[in-house]
């Protein structure tokens, strides 16, 4: 067996397996409170990473529809989703090539000239 000797605790090592009464750590902070003394930049962290209590600004505007709408999406599954998703991407797909038709008419018919 091994002694030790710290800070006037003597300490004893042997090949005992660790137990929690081993882990009980007897080390002094020298202050009161994290409030009174807090490290450097804790707390604008601990603003940073808390859970915010403000409505977000998306959900501001909604209207009844809007939020039946979210309910019903929420309440699908993951490949009915899915296909949800799979839907709203071919429309925008769509309304990109039929946008790109009516650019290109534009151009032909001269509407976008600079005066």
């Amino acid at each position: 067996m091994e002694k030790m000797i710290i800070e006037d605790n003597e300490i004893e090592r042997s090949d005992i397996p660790i137990t929690e009464e081993s882990l009980i750590s007897l080390e002094k902070l020298d202050r009161a409170s994290p409030d009174l003394w807090p490290e450097q930049s804790i707390t604008k962290f601990v603003a940073q990473n808390s859970p915010q209590m403000e409505i977000p600004v998306w959900s501001t505007n909604l209207t009844t529809d809007d939020m039946n709408q979210l309910y019903q999406l929420g309440h699908l599954s993951m490949n009915e989703l899915i296909t949800e998703v799979k839907k709203l991407h071919d429309t925008a797909y769509q309304l990109g090539l039929e946008e790109a038709k009516e650019m290109t008419r534009g151009k032909y018919l001269n509407i976008f000239k600079q005066k």
